[in-house]
């Protein structure tokens, strides 16, 4: 067994007030990621298939809610919600949120590359 911390989980992007912070665990990404309201990450994930995430995230809102875009139109997450995020969406943070997630190592690594090789997430 193993508590994480999320003081402890080392930062992967900070800009805007945009946090991700990260941590592999046997495969697993643990993340815990905060947006001020306004972030929209549709513009960073361009360049992506889709021009949107293409890994899977797991996880809970702790704090406000956050719009998911994808393909077929968009869904809204709150602050209480446990989620699953398929390939194929993008974050649009309504308020500030918060939430923690779950996902392949080698799927949202590469995300993460893309993102912090990307412009800085608009903030409006």
């Amino acid at each position: 067994m193993r508590c994480i911390p999320r003081e402890d989980v080392p930062v992967a992007i900070a800009d805007g007030g945009v946090e991700v912070r990260v941590l592999d665990q046997e495969g697993l990404m643990v993340g815990f990621v905060s947006l001020p309201a306004g972030t929209d990450l549709r513009p960073a994930t361009v360049g992506l298939p889709d021009d949107l995430c293409p890994c899977p995230h797991w996880g809970y809102m702790l704090k406000g809610r956050v719009r998911m875009h994808t393909t077929d139109g968009h869904q809204d997450f709150a602050a209480g919600d446990a989620f699953y995020w398929a390939p194929g969406h993008a974050p649009q943070a309504l308020e500030d949120c918060e939430y923690v997630d779950f996902s392949p190592t080698q799927d949202f690594q590469r995300v993460l590359d893309h993102l912090t090789g990307a412009a800085a997430p608009e903030v409006r």
